[in-house]
């Protein structure tokens, strides 16, 4: 059965085409078996009167009897395709409105007791023996399908998912060093032959996964214009793979199962794909861990996927990478800070010398601070923090950061116009969102923002002043988060006070975006003409 379109999406028909449509339905009530004048004129001129595509009750043939059930509207699919407004005396909702043409394969009882005469002036008019219905069927059906894929739903299906939502990084071609093309994945992971061909013809895409004290995050994306990237996978979860190290120094086995879990989905993702390159990560509690070698074993053995655990270094300089292009231009120098969950990753840039692509070359100092979001949640307490135990998180983290010795690297720029921090956490985007009063967090609105001094001030005070419940109430914190945010704000407030900005510009990107930009420049994918010729390569390894 042809399904039909509502009557919003077709041109309606002119007073004269209805005044004829509604003299055609009077004389076949009048003599069913005989064709007037005007009909004999109309099958001259080709066209079919209305009334033998309809019954006598306005519907095609057969509806009363269940034929066109799967079209009326209360069977919960589209309103059949009206024939005009509704004549006088009828609504929207009445039989004017519940027309629609059968299926060819349903007989038209106008042909069926037709006279032998009368089948006779149809094949001279040139109808042959179709009846009226199988006349109009085709062209109904192209017209549907035509309308269907112009609004993305067909008629007799459901519409399909919508695409999930993708961003762009800005990262920069030169704003990391080379480095190897990352890690491959093992057998187990690599794509399903019918993945494969249908990837041939694509792009190489590249993926990056950070296994931290708190999140395991994946992205997978293919190179565009040069130093930018589209990302065509994404996954988030918060797995807390580091909670009770600092009191146990082990992970504990809760904790792992949880980010088996979440790795698991992660390989999943993979072997649905064809990657050229992949690199994946695991940061601080791992590094800390006793048994962070023999967790990373585990997930080999039962994921597949052989995670490296980085340097506190290299840490550093990947959130450069991931999120320098947000580095103001125009700025003399800048803090770049990255608060995660076991560790916190400070590096100070010299941009004075003029603006280089390779952000990494103006590092002059750096440090990564044995403290996070949740390694200090769980010796203060993250649901019930007054003021004085708030003060004492501040007080902890400025007495690290004057541990550090390059901390005074760019002192006589500090605080000026030309100088501003930025932020790349779950801190700071929490904070962005509070601030825009989003009723569900998105990342369009949040990476880049500027805040200013006062504003960053007012956010943090009033966060502090909240209960454990109004935290967990907002949309942008939750109850993932409401017992970590506040240990954050501490982590933020002592980096503000030592390095006092006028800005500070947020950042949702950072070690994920910086491995893919590190592998893609180390591919040269960005160089001119490089980017068809890694194609061709990918689809030569492929074959």
């Amino acid at each position: 059965m042809v399904g039909a379109a509502t009557a919003g999406n077709q041109k309606l028909p002119t007073e004269r085409t209805l005044g004829r449509q509604d003299a055609a339905r009077d004389d076949e009530a009048i003599a069913p078996g005989r064709l007037s004048k005007r009909q004999k004129r109309r099958r001259r001129k080709g066209a079919a009167p209305a009334a033998e595509a309809l019954g006598s009750d306005g519907m095609s043939p057969g509806a009363s009897s269940g034929a066109m059930s799967a079209s009326s509207p209360s069977s919960g699919s589209p309103r059949p395709k009206t024939h005009g407004p509704p004549r006088r005396g009828q609504t929207r909702n009445g039989p004017a409105q519940n027309r629609s043409v059968q299926d060819a394969s349903v007989s038209d009882p106008t042909a069926e007791h037709a006279s032998p005469r009368s089948r006779k002036r149809r094949r001279r008019a040139g109808g042959g023996a179709r009846t009226a219905a199988e006349a109009i069927v085709p062209k109904v059906v192209a017209s549907e399908a035509t309308s269907a894929d112009r609004r993305g739903v067909a008629q007799d299906r459901p519409a399909p998912p919508a695409p999930a939502p993708s961003y762009s990084s800005g990262a920069s071609t030169n704003e990391c060093p080379a480095a190897s093309s990352g890690t491959p994945l093992s057998s187990a992971h690599r794509p399903s032959e019918d993945v494969a061909e249908a990837d041939r013809s694509k792009p190489p895409a590249y993926a990056a996964l950070d296994l931290g004290t708190n999140n395991c995050r994946l992205l997978v994306a293919v190179p565009t214009r040069p130093g930018q990237f589209r990302v065509i996978d994404a996954f988030s979860r918060i797995v807390r793979l580091g909670e009770g190290l600092s009191r146990t120094g082990r992970l504990a086995a809760p904790a792992m199962d949880r980010a088996i879990a979440a790795l698991t989905v992660c390989a999943q993702k993979l072997s649905a794909r064809s990657v050229a390159g992949a690199r994946l990560i695991a940061t601080e509690a791992c590094r800390a861990a006793a048994n962070g070698e023999e967790f990373i074993e585990r997930v080999k053995r039962e994921t597949g996927l052989d995670l490296e655990i980085v340097s506190r270094e290299t840490e550093a300089r990947l959130a450069v990478s991931g999120c320098g292009s947000l580095v103001d231009r125009s700025a003399k120098g800048a803090v770049l800070f990255d608060i995660g969950g076991g560790s916190s990753e400070i590096a100070l840039l010299d941009l004075r010398r003029g603006y280089s692509r390779r952000l990494s070359n103006h590092i002059v100092a750096w440090t990564s601070l044995q403290v996070g979001v949740v390694t200090l949640a769980e010796r203060y307490g993250g649901r019930d923090v007054t003021p004085a135990l708030f003060e004492a998180m501040i007080a902890e983290v400025e007495g690290m950061i004057a541990g550090f010795a390059g901390r005074d690297a760019l002192k006589d720029i500090v605080g000026g116009e030309n100088f501003h921090l930025l932020g790349t956490s779950g801190t700071v985007t929490t904070l962005a969102g509070v601030h825009l009063g989003l009723e569900r967090y998105d990342r369009r609105q949040v990476d880049g923002l500027w805040l200013s001094d006062v504003e960053a001030s007012e956010l943090v005070a009033r966060i502090a002043g909240w209960s454990f419940e109004e935290r967990v109430a907002n949309p942008c914190i939750g109850s993932d988060r409401a017992d970590l945010v506040l240990a954050g704000c501490a982590i933020l407030e002592a980096i503000r006070r030592v390095w006092p900005a006028p800005r500070l510009r947020v950042a949702d990107r950072g070690l994920r975006e910086g491995l893919l930009s590190e592998m893609m420049v180390a591919d040269g994918v960005w160089r001119r003409g490089a980017l068809s010729t890694a194609t061709d390569r990918h689809q030569r390894t492929m074959a």
